[in-house]
């Protein structure tokens, strides 16, 4: 495929784009279950009209667009207030992958400084996100990953078992993506604490959500900078910050420490160069577009937003808890919940429910079924409840090999050889960007 000779007119654009639109799933209806967090359309109205209008700005600059300037470092203010650390210090990022990646390379280049450690380790749960496995591999961090306990926590023995002197962090999740349960954060804290090491809590998830929720009466373990020993936290406003995709947080206790995540060049012919996080331009717009919603929404519309979530998650939880062979995962501390089945494959599931229009995600080790639920599932809770007894019990009558992509599926993660999984997962991807046959 080549560029067009001459362009096309917007007629003729608009209508390609929205014949490409119709394939998408539309996350609006409350039928995903999976990477989109939506607050309604006054939200989504908010941010599409500060996008346009910042769309051209770069964060890259702030000395240009002091406009930037400012929305970051309030958006910064007020995520570390909510996060316990009104003193705190941080930065905007593109995703949490990039806020993972920068409390990572702090962590290492601290320990260099300070400790001498020239072959950094970090200790994790193994439902830690893969973002600190892509971590490790890009900046040179050995993984040494702990199991979890039977309340699908981190197992704390393990933890303090892993740590050598080569130790660089401890992470905690709240809440880990796999179960929704936040890790032993006081507990975990209190290790790196004791052997002079960093914690980092990824709370990607929780991390504009949690906070509402305690402010709602709701009981929350502890998790934040209010916990002695956290140093770093991660937190997403492209989750349940509800923000435009591509904006997250990195936040620190203190200066110091942020300060090894920066970086500079000071020898370059174009002049003297910094940029606080992985990327250099960044997208002005979304800082932009956070900022609006942060003030827009305030305390009481993220309440608002809180309460309609966990109200209905716990009738999710308890409609599946009723389903004969079904039951929820552990006790999830907020809106995220794996379930699945001890009697037959709950991957069978996914097909009858993905004809009913349903779209959930798949997990692994054990096979599990995964909801992450936002406001848009409450108009939808009880024909979603329905449409999974009905394929529940599809699922229970069907014989091995009967059950369809779950079969395959099955297979894949039952294969001993995890190089040929990865090779299949790789081959996906590398797929992604081929051309599609018309």
């Amino acid at each position: 495929m080549k560029m067009p000779a001459t362009g096309l007119t917007r007629q003729e654009l608009d209508e390609i784009m929205s014949v490409q639109r119709e394939r998408d799933v539309d996350f609006k209806n409350g039928r995903l279950w999976t990477l989109v967090y939506y607050a309604g359309e006054d939200v989504e109205k908010l941010l599409a009209d500060t996008f346009r209008d910042f769309l051209y700005t770069n964060g890259l600059g702030p000395s240009v667009f002091r406009s930037l300037r400012k929305f970051e470092s309030e958006v910064v203010a007020m995520t570390v207030d909510l996060l316990g650390a009104p003193d705190g210090c941080g930065n905007m990022t593109t995703g949490g992958t990039e806020s993972i990646l920068m409390a990572v390379r702090s962590a290492r280049e601290w320990a260099a400084d300070k400790r001498g450690i020239t072959e950094p380790e970090m200790v994790l749960p193994v439902t830690a996100h893969p973002a600190f496995d892509k971590a490790a591999d890009y900046l040179g961090v050995k993984v040494v990953p702990v199991p979890i306990r039977d309340d699908l926590r981190a197992d704390l023995d393990a933890a303090k078992a892993a740590i050598t002197d080569n130790t660089v962090l401890i992470v905690g999740s709240a809440p880990n993506y796999p179960y929704g349960t936040i890790d032993s954060i006081p507990e975990l804290a209190a290790l790196a604490e004791e052997r002079g090491i960093l914690c980092h809590v990824d709370a990607c998830l929780g991390g504009f959500f949690l906070p509402f929720m305690r402010k709602l009466g709701e009981p929350v373990p502890p998790f934040d900078f209010s916990v002695p020993g956290v140093t770093s936290i991660s937190a997403d406003l492209h989750k349940y910050g509800y923000s435009v995709r591509g904006t997250s947080t990195i936040s620190y206790r203190d200066r110091d420490l942020r300060r090894y995540q920066l970086f500079s060049q000071t020898e370059w012919s174009g002049g003297l160069y910094g940029s606080p996080t992985m990327t250099g331009s960044r997208a002005g717009a979304a800082i932009a577009a956070s900022w609006a919603l942060l003030n827009f929404l305030g305390e009481d519309g993220y309440k608002e937003l809180t309460k309609a979530t966990m109200d209905t998650t716990r009738k999710l939880q308890a409609g599946i808890n009723e389903i004969p062979g079904l039951k929820v995962r552990g006790e999830p501390d907020m809106s995220v919940m794996a379930f699945g089945s001890d009697e037959y494959d709950a991957y069978a599931i996914v097909d009858p429910m993905t004809e009913r229009g349903w779209e959930m995600e798949r997990l692994q080790k054990p096979a599990n079924l995964h909801l992450v639920v936002t406001q848009t599932h409450a108009a939808v809770a009880d024909e979603f409840l329905a449409d999974l007894r009905e394929s529940a019990a599809l699922a229970a009558a069907m014989k091995p090999g009967e059950s369809g992509s779950a079969a395959v599926y099955g297979s894949l993660n039952a294969l001993p050889d995890r190089g040929k999984v990865r090779d299949v997962v790789l081959n996906f991807i590398d797929s992604m960007t081929q051309l599609e046959e018309e």
